[in-house]
């Protein structure tokens, strides 16, 4: 058994715990050498006196300077950092064998991208890192030959049914397509006249899961689904037409791969993000991740409905990223972002979210993606429309 050394990108958020949860479990598999969060400073203090890393990050220099003084006092002797050239260097680190991707959002793409170039074994929760570089993220880990891991509970379930040796060639695998599956999120079954109210905190009130608000209120607008299916694009090399959507509100099957024979594949399990994350840890092998057994009894039935795409705009915006194709998932993201910080902060209304990238995405040119400053650059134009936007239309 090979001790590995983990740098866990976003230990603060829910990803985060979970995984130190599974670390927990298992002290002689796994060493947390870096933990990197926000502003969290009161968790990741408990956090670095529980698992001594070598290293700490936070945002700023004030977070830094109140957390290195805490930690003195406490006799701990991690190095307390900041910033987000710090986040890469933690990413990079020589003698870091896997790196925890789970900083939500743009933020998280450098130092993801920074994992990949240095042949890390990447464990990826953050989305964005393919939504808005797809193309020249896959290339640092092809020509690095680092290793991508699906921690998102629907592709990590494609991952665990797709055929061990798939190298990306659906036809050669005998794979027809791919299904993900989505709870529907806490508006299911919600009048379409009543989602003008929405209320962020009722957005934020998932079914199934525990989630951070940012990505509970992407469920909500099922924009995490159609992150999900460019994501999986990326990971899987399956174009748009061939990754179909499937509402499972029970949020048992994870999703399913579908074959040329008339086979489906499906992975199934409690929803609790241990599993996957576990399953990627350990990987090829298996771990105890702390789950509770599935009981199939308990659950009875399991229900799988199509997507209304009227009720929810932002996944037909996503497909229509991925067909636009080059920096149209990146657009698409950085107008989705600015729109549900607007509406947490209260200054537009939830079904003002679509409306707001649909226009970013008119207004945006089209550009090739082949460097990271390209995707920066393409992000940066899109917000700057987005603010616009949002200025445009903000609530009193």
């Amino acid at each position: 058994m090979t001790l590995q050394n983990l740098t866990i990108l976003g230990s603060t958020g829910s990803i985060g715990v979970n995984t130190l949860d599974v670390v927990r479990r298992h002290p002689q598999r796994y060493r947390v050498v870096a933990l990197c969060a926000h502003i969290q400073i009161e968790r990741l203090f408990d956090q670095c006196i529980e698992f001594q890393p070598r290293f700490a990050v936070v945002q700023n220099a004030e977070l830094a300077a109140t957390l290195r003084l805490r930690l003195a006092t406490a006799a701990c002797l991690t190095q307390v950092e900041f910033g987000p050239d710090a986040l890469v260097r933690m990413a990079a680190l020589p003698d870091v064998d896997t790196v925890m991707a789970a900083i939500v959002g743009a933020a998280g793409l450098q130092p993801t991208l920074a994992a990949a170039i240095a042949g890390k074994k990447v464990l990826l929760a953050n989305k964005e890192a393919l939504v808005m570089a797809g193309p020249v993220f896959m290339r640092a880990v092809r020509d690095n030959r680092a290793t991508l891991l699906p921690i998102d509970s629907e592709h990590n379930a494609i991952f665990q049914s797709l055929p061990y040796d798939f190298s990306g060639d659906l036809l050669k695998s005998g794979v027809r397509g791919l299904m993900l599956t989505a709870s529907g999120g806490p508006f299911l079954n919600t009048l379409k006249a009543d989602l003008e109210r929405v209320t962020p905190e009722q957005a934020c009130a998932h079914p199934n899961w525990v989630m951070g608000r940012k990505i509970s209120v992407d469920s909500a607008t099922m924009m995490n689904k159609g992150l999900e299916m460019i994501e999986a694009h990326w990971l899987f090399n399956v174009p748009a037409e061939q990754i179909e959507i499937v509402i499972h509100p029970q949020s048992v099957v994870h999703s399913l791969v579908q074959y040329v024979d008339g086979s489906v594949i499906a992975e199934l399990g409690n929803p609790d993000m241990r599993t996957p994350i576990a399953h990627a840890l350990a990987y090829p092998e298996r771990v105890d991740a702390g789950v509770a057994p599935l009981d199939l009894f308990k659950i009875a039935s399991l229900q799988f409905l199509r997507p209304d795409m009227e009720r929810f705009p932002c996944l037909d915006l996503a497909y229509r990223a991925l067909r636009d194709g080059d920096s149209a998932p990146t657009t698409l993201n950085a107008a989705n972002e600015l729109a549900v910080q607007a509406f947490l902060a209260g200054r537009i209304g939830f079904t003002a979210i679509p409306r707001i990238i649909a226009t970013v995405m008119d207004e945006s040119p089209s550009a090739k993606l082949s460097s990271l400053m390209d995707v920066l650059d393409a992000d940066r134009a899109a917000r700057m429309i987005a603010e616009q936007i949002i200025d445009g239309m903000a609530l009193p």
